[in-house]
């Protein structure tokens, strides 16, 4: 009994430090794509966050423009982030945003021509070189692989967000009464 309590022990500390070496280098990817994805992309005057803006509105769902709150949901970064980037891209000809001829209390964000002329010929024919430099030594196998535990990684986040937003709007409603 006592060494299958140990064996737990080990095992929790074990997948605590592996936990912890996962989500350090997750970080530190994610840095390292923000750094050398617009360095990729900075002689069109990108970073990876309008890269990622342009590759939200250039999607055929999106062909008439999003919403602020649609875009900023799909790449899961608050109103408030996407809103300076917004303005950084709206002053280089990137997008536009306008009101919502529906509801004027919406904005759309839209694609210029001058931004889709960036998009898709300044920087997708660098995007693919960076990507294909990067996954050198993947397969179709190691990418597929790695795409679906980051998805499940991020589902995981979702659902934890999900809950934390959940926990904070009741803890808002005990605060008020």
């Amino acid at each position: 009994m006592e060494n299958m309590r140990i064996s737990a022990e080990r095992s929790a500390v074990t997948k605590l430090e592996l936990a912890n070496r996962l989500f350090f280098r997750l970080y530190q990817c994610a840095n390292m794509l923000h750094k050398t994805g617009s360095r990729a992309v900075e002689a069109e005057g990108l970073t990876t966050q309008q890269w990622a803006v342009l590759g939200a509105l250039s999607r055929e769902k999106a062909q008439g423009g999003m919403s602020i709150g649609d875009l900023a949901r799909y790449l899961m970064v608050s109103r408030q982030n996407l809103a300076g980037l917004l303005s950084r891209m709206e002053r280089d000809g990137h997008v536009t945003v306008a009101p919502d001829t529906r509801d004027r209390r919406s904005r759309i964000v839209r694609m210029t021509k001058s931004g889709q002329h960036v998009w898709q010929v300044l920087a997708q024919p660098k995007i693919r070189a960076y990507y294909e430099q990067i996954l050198a030594y993947f397969s179709i196998s190691d990418t597929t692989h790695a795409l679906h535990y980051l998805l499940k990684l991020l589902e995981n986040m979702k659902r934890l967000d999900s809950k934390q937003l959940t926990n904070e709007d009741e803890d808002r409603l005990d605060d008020n009464h």
